[in-house]
């Protein structure tokens, strides 16, 4: 599973890809495509054994391509014998392979977590593959919005890459959302943002990347290890009208273990008019409150972080934003707040129970019910007493992200 807590050395370019790979030698001039998707794999950790599975989907996904539709793949993956490769996917083939050396990026610089490596990668990738609109796919592991202290950087949200060519270690650089935004900033406008990635569609993170891409797409709760359905979902990501909920829907009838995976799709153009009804629905929320720190008992929450065996609320995080502030705020402002919601939200889809890498009813199911009327798809931190859990700390990291600022302050 694409956990929220542990979440190519290459000889040369055809040893990198398979042997059925193109050099595009110097005189390689693509045309411009109606649209260009960028799938950013950062697999140099324990999801690695996905990387080709993933790979031979899309594979199959571009049979159903147009000409003027452009599939590129960023590969990092646990293999001392390549170095970190971008490619075109086309009619069921990898081509046009070139390795990270290719690009100009030395050895030193092998982290797909690197904010400096993926500048790197996505301007080579949009300069050589020009398009009139761009897609870009996170694939990997992610945090939402959290940042932690680690041994090797002090960044966590998306993206480790143990630098150590390891199929087993989760730990490693990451990179924040914050930079992450600052990144894709200096590049085209992104058409739309999607999440192959843990519990992503946090208010916080979807807020820091409102000024960067029209729509960002993913899942409020852990992604199975497997990942999307790239077979069915690659076709839907070069829809020119209807993408967003078309993902949503290819994505959601992957059923992994029989379940559902809910999923969001949220339009950023409405986020500042959401953070504004957020405001004032968490005005009214701390005007009726008694106590300094809201009663969260009962409310869905999307991840419970911690290795214990036990149940202790204080290692809940990620609150449904809407179960929230329906429990909590004046009926009016809840109203007000869910109809600013709803405008932002393009598709989303409903789960009672998701797959995660804890024991259900130990640590979810004995402690809310999930109906469709409270699952919002969102979720938000909620300031919860610093000497709980590890609130100490995310009370001080959440303070890195503008949507603090625009609404609890």
């Amino acid at each position: 599973m694409k956990k929220l807590l542990f979440l190519f050395c290459m000889l040369g370019v055809m040893a990198a890809c398979s042997s059925d790979d193109d050099d595009p030698g110097s005189g390689f001039v693509p045309q411009p495509s109606e649209r260009t998707v960028i799938v950013y794999m950062a697999g140099e950790n324990n999801l690695t054994a996905y990387v080709n599975t993933n790979l031979r989907e899309m594979k199959e996904g571009s049979r159903q391509l147009s000409p003027s539709s452009c599939l590129l793949v960023y590969v990092d993956k646990s293999k001392n014998s390549e170095l970190p490769w971008l490619a075109r996917i086309r009619d069921g083939q990898v081509t046009d392979s070139v390795s990270l050396h290719d690009m100009g990026i030395s050895d030193k610089d092998e982290y797909a977590s690197d904010p400096y490596v993926m500048e790197r990668v996505l301007q080579y990738a949009v300069s050589r593959y020009p398009a009139s609109d761009y897609g870009l796919v996170l694939w990997g592991h992610s945090t939402g919005w959290v940042v932690t202290s680690d041994s090797i950087a002090y960044t966590r949200a998306y993206g480790v890459d143990n630098g150590l060519n390891s199929a087993v270690s989760a730990e490693g650089m990451w990179l924040n959302v914050p930079t992450l935004g600052r990144v894709l900033a200096k590049l085209p406008h992104w058409k739309f943002v999607f999440a192959d990635c843990c519990n992503f569609m946090c208010l916080e993170t979807l807020y820091e990347l409102r000024s960067v891409t029209d729509y960002v797409i993913g899942s409020p709760v852990e992604i199975p290890q497997e990942g999307a359905p790239y077979q069915t979902l690659t076709p839907a990501m070069f829809d020119r009208s209807n993408f967003a909920t078309l993902m949503v829907d290819r994505y959601y009838e992957q059923k992994i273990g029989g379940l559902d995976l809910p999923l969001t799709a949220v339009k950023m153009s409405e986020m500042e008019q959401l953070a504004r009804a957020t405001r004032t629905a968490l005005q009214a929320v701390k005007t009726r409150q008694t106590t300094e720190y809201a009663d969260l008992k009962d409310l869905i929450y999307y991840y419970y972080r911690s290795s214990r065996f036990f149940y202790d609320q204080a290692n809940n995080i990620f609150y449904d934003a809407g179960d929230f502030l329906r429990a909590k705020a004046p009926e009016a402002d809840y109203q007000q707040w869910k109809t600013a919601l709803d405008k932002a939200i393009v598709k989303k889809t409903f789960s009672a129970k998701w797959k995660t890498d804890k024991k259900w009813d130990t640590f979810y199911g004995n402690n809310f019910t999930v109906t469709p009327e409270r699952q919002h798809g969102v979720s938000m931190y909620i300031p919860q007493s610093p000497f709980a859990g590890s609130h100490a700390d995310y009370s001080r990291d959440i303070k890195k992200f503008a949507w603090w600022y625009a609404v609890w302050q």
